[in-house]
């Protein structure tokens, strides 16, 4: 059995639990850094109070490879300016590193890894430095300045790197970059994330990622609010049958993307735990007969008003997707299978 799913890391005893019953299917976890400053792409993220915490649950964790997300698309000068600010977080690495429970750190801001590569040159010389998702890899030309850039700092090269979602409906451009990569960069690993659920080339994509950066460098809470008035939120709230044209992969559809991927990464680290585990279990099962939204992490707050019968899209379901064009008024194949598979839910009264 050959692991195939990079997965969330939620900092709870019987969360871990599940991950080590399931390490046969999982190649990798990624998890948040503790601490005043928070670090990864979600606003808000959950992690424990402390990296001693932390280390003491990761340790636990039967699956060898394991990534901090560092993948903010921006982070407050103070932390790349102030010594002081910048030493806690190259601690807290240390740490990990020291108790043998990181391989490496995800990052989208190039500033914060030059940062740390000039502080603390022996640590970043032990660990990968992965771009995240955001770093838009999709294209040879991307990948190969993104590697060559990497190589100018003192960190260790990337053993994955995950491409950009727009690809998971691009079946050609993602075997050619397959092909490319697989001849030239034999021991890199390929990732797509399966399960995120938003718009496909989403308008909102960059800024969102922006009022999230700044909801964590603030500790401001408006980047969710954007969204609902303002942003995809109420896009889909308004067109749901834009779902179909998001660029998920369904768990019945993995294997055909394994065999030009290596993994598929899991999307939800904000979702409960029994949620995420729902979802795993459904990409190892590679079946899920039930509603698609719970399936889907950004889409995943319509569950309780929607349901889309997964299991009534058809087995060739993401070859069709892939010709889509995007240009909905005239072609209405979304509208008319959304309308086919889908009903509304019954509002629940609160007692």
């Amino acid at each position: 059995m050959t692991p195939f799913l990079d997965a969330p890391f939620l900092p709870e005893e019987e969360y871990v639990e599940f991950l080590n019953s399931s390490s046969g299917h999982i190649d990798s976890v990624h998890f948040s850094l503790p601490g005043a400053w928070r670090m990864d792409s979600r606003a808000h993220s959950q992690s424990v109070e402390s990296v001693e915490a932390l280390v003491g649950l990761l340790d636990q964790v039967a699956i060898p490879k394991r990534y901090a997300l560092l993948n903010s698309r921006f982070y407050g000068p103070e932390l790349l300016t102030d010594k002081q600010q910048l030493s806690s977080l190259i601690s807290a690495l240390e740490i990990c590193a020291e108790r043998k429970v990181i391989s490496g750190i995800v990052y989208c801001d190039h500033y914060l890894l030059q940062s740390l590569s000039n502080a603390a040159p022996e640590l970043a010389a032990v660990l990968e430095a992965v771009p995240g998702i955001n770093t838009l890899l999709d294209s040879q030309g991307k990948i190969d300045a993104h590697l060559a850039y990497i190589g100018e700092t003192h960190f260790r090269q990337p053993t994955r790197i995950v491409l950009d979602r727009s690809l998971n409906r691009n079946l050609g451009k993602l075997a050619e970059i397959s092909r490319w990569c697989h001849e030239g960069l034999p021991d890199l690993k390929l990732e797509l994330v399966g399960n995120e659920g938003c718009l496909p080339y989403c308008p909102y994509r960059s800024a969102h990622d922006a009022y999230i950066a700044y909801d964590n460098c603030t500790e401001s809470s408006s980047s969710k609010e954007i969204n609902q008035e303002l942003g995809c939120m109420q896009l889909l709230k308004k067109q749901p049958f834009r779902i179909l044209q998001s660029p998920f992969i369904r768990p019945e559809d993995a294997d055909s993307y394994l065999y030009d991927i290596d993994i598929i990464k899991i999307s939800g680290r904000n979702l409960d735990s029994a949620s995420l585990q729902q979802v795993i279990t459904a990409y190892i099962n590679h079946s899920w007969k039930g509603n698609l939204l719970e399936l889907l992490d950004s889409s995943h707050w319509l569950a309780s008003e929607l349901h889309i019968d997964n299991n009534a899209l058809s087995f060739d379901f993401a070859n069709m997707l892939s010709v889509c064009n995007n240009r909905c008024e005239t072609c209405r194949f979304c509208m008319e299978l959304f309308n086919s598979i889908s009903h509304p839910l019954p509002v629940a009264v609160k007692g």
